[in-house]
C-alpha cells in the first residue's frame, strides 16, 4: 500500500516562494518588537487538558485536538468517559499558554514583563480557503501593567511592525472598552445578563448595519423602548477622544467615567507620538469574541481588506486563575496568516533583497571546473550574494524557470566540455 502524498486535511506544505515572505514577515516583526524591548518565548505545543477546557477560550474549546493518555495510563477498554483517556492537547491560541508560562516563571521575569510569542496553533476548524487546521499566529503581550502605558505601547508597536511590513498601505486602529459595551448596555435598559446575547448581534454591525441590529434585537424579545434608546445612542457617538469623553458624561450615572477618561488618554497619546501615518477611531460596536477581556479591546484593519489584520485587549483575570491573584495582563495578535495570503495575491517582492545567483554545472564535469566554480561562490558569499550551485537538470529551461519564481535571476552554466563553458 502506498503511503499518502498529501498532507492530513486541514494541514499544507508551504512551499518555497511562500517561506520567503513568510520569513521576511517574521523577521520585521520581531525586530520591531524588541526595539520596543519585548522579549522572545517560547510555550510547548502541548497544553493540559485542564487548562485548554477552563472556559477561557470560547468557541475555540470546541475545536481542541485532544491527545490520548500514553503507555499504562491509557486503558480505553475500562473507560466510561472522555476524561479517562484524555490528558492533554495541542494549543488553539498563544494567550493561555503564555498566561500558565507568566504563572510558573513569574519570579524569574521582570515586572511587568513584555512577551513575545510567535509559533503554531492548531484548531480542529472545518477546513475552508484560508482557513486551516494549523496556523501560525504572532503576539505581544505586557504583564504586570495595569496602567495605560501597556495599551499604549502594544498599539504603537503593531502599527510600526505592520507599516515595515507594508509601508504602501494605510491601517486604522479600532478601539474600545468592554465596560463601555457595559454601560451602554445598562443605560438603555438591558437586563444585565442578557449582555452577552445583545453583544453577539451588536457584533454583527459590520454585516447588517443598524438596522439589522434592532430589528435583530426586537427579534430577540428585547424592551422596544430599550432598543431605540441603544439605536439612538449609536448613531450619535462620534469617533475620536472627545467622543469617548462625551459618551462618559452620558454614562455616568451606569460606569466610572475614569473608563472613557482612560480610554481617551489612549487615543491621545497614540496620536501624538505615533511615528507611522495610522487611523485610531473609537468604535462603540466593537465586541471582539473572546470571553476572557476584561477592558481596552482593539482590532486593526488595513486599506484594501474587508476584515481585520489584528487585534487584542486586557485580560486582567486570566493569570490569577492559575496562581489566585489578579494580574493586570494586555495583548496585540497580528493576523500572521492573513497578511501572508494578501502579500501573496499582490505578489509581493521582498524590499531590499540581496542578489540571487544561480551556478549551474552539466553532470560530468571536471573536479578541477567545480572545486574552481565552488571557490568563486564562496567568495560571492561573502560578499552578500546568495549564491546557489546546483547539478544542471536535462529540461534545463524548467528548472530555470523554477528558480526564477524563487527569486534568482542571474545564471551561470558550466560544462564539462570546455567549448560549451
Amino acid at each position: 500500500m502506498a503511503l499518502k502524498k498529501k498532507p492530513v486535511t486541514g494541514m499544507r506544505d508551504v512551499l518555497p516562494m511562500e517561506m520567503q515572505i513568510r520569513d521576511f514577515m517574521m523577521n520585521q516583526i520581531k525586530e520591531t518588537y524588541r526595539s520596543f524591548g519585548f522579549s522572545s518565548i517560547e510555550t510547548p505545543c502541548v497544553e493540559h487538558i485542564e487548562n485548554l477546557t477552563s472556559k477561557q477560550g470560547g468557541d475555540n474549546e470546541k475545536l481542541i485536538f485532544k491527545i490520548l493518555k500514553r503507555g499504562e495510563k491509557l486503558n480505553v477498554e475500562a473507560a466510561t468517559t472522555e476524561d479517562e483517556v484524555v490528558d492533554s492537547g495541542l494549543r488553539y491560541d498563544l494567550t493561555l499558554p503564555l498566561s500558565r508560562y507568566y504563572a510558573n516563571n513569574a519570579a524569574n521575569l521582570p515586572s511587568p514583563f513584555k512577551a513575545l510569542q510567535m509559533g503554531s496553533v492548531w484548531r480542529a476548524d472545518r477546513p475552508q480557503k484560508g482557513r486551516f487546521r494549523q496556523f501560525v499566529q504572532c503576539d505581544i503581550d505586557i504583564l504586570g501593567d495595569a496602567t495605560n502605558f501597556a495599551e499604549i505601547e502594544l498599539i504603537l508597536a503593531t502599527t510600526t511592525a505592520l507599516s515595515r511590513i507594508c509601508p504602501e498601505k494605510t491601517f486604522t486602529v479600532r478601539i474600545n472598552d468592554r465596560n463601555i459595551l457595559k454601560g451602554m448596555a445598562a443605560y438603555c435598559g438591558f437586563p444585565e445578563d442578557s449582555y452577552d446575547q445583545v453583544f453577539i448581534i451588536l457584533d454583527k454591525m459590520d454585516k447588517i448595519g443598524l438596522s439589522g441590529v434592532q430589528e435583530e434585537l426586537l427579534e430577540a424579545g428585547f424592551d422596544a423602548s430599550s432598543v431605540e434608546k441603544y439605536k439612538e445612542l449609536l448613531e450619535t457617538i462620534g469617533k475620536d477622544a472627545d467622543a469617548v469623553k462625551n459618551l462618559g458624561s452620558t454614562l455616568a450615572e451606569v460606569m466610572p467615567q475614569s473608563v472613557t477618561e482612560g480610554l481617551a488618554h489612549i487615543m491621545e497619546t497614540v496620536a501624538g507620538v505615533s511615528a507611522t501615518d495610522i487611523g485610531l477611531e473609537f468604535d462603540p460596536t466593537l465586541v471582539r469574541g473572546m470571553s476572557y477581556y476584561t477592558g481596552t479591546i482593539f482590532e486593526v484593519a488595513m486599506e484594501g481588506f474587508g476584515g481585520s489584520v489584528g487585534g487584542g485587549g486586557r485580560y486582567d483575570e486570566m493569570i490569577g486563575k492559575f496562581t489566585g491573584k489578579p494580574t493586570p495582563a494586555c495583548g496585540f495578535s497580528i493576523g500572521f496568516e492573513r497578511l501572508v495570503s494578501i502579500l501573496m495575491e499582490e505578489g509581493f517582492s521582498i524590499p531590499g533583497q540581496k542578489n540571487k545567483k544561480a551556478y549551474l554545472f552539466e553532470k560530468g564535469v571536471d573536479s578541477t571546473v567545480l572545486a574552481q566554480l565552488m571557490a568563486r561562490a564562496m567568495e560571492e558569499r561573502k560578499n552578500g550574494v546568495q549564491v546557489l550551485v546546483a547539478q544542471m537538470n536535462k529540461n534545463k529551461k524548467f528548472q530555470k524557470e523554477q528558480l526564477m519564481k524563487e527569486g534568482y535571476e542571474e545564471f551561470e552554466e558550466f560544462y564539462k566540455d570546455t567549448l560549451k563553458y
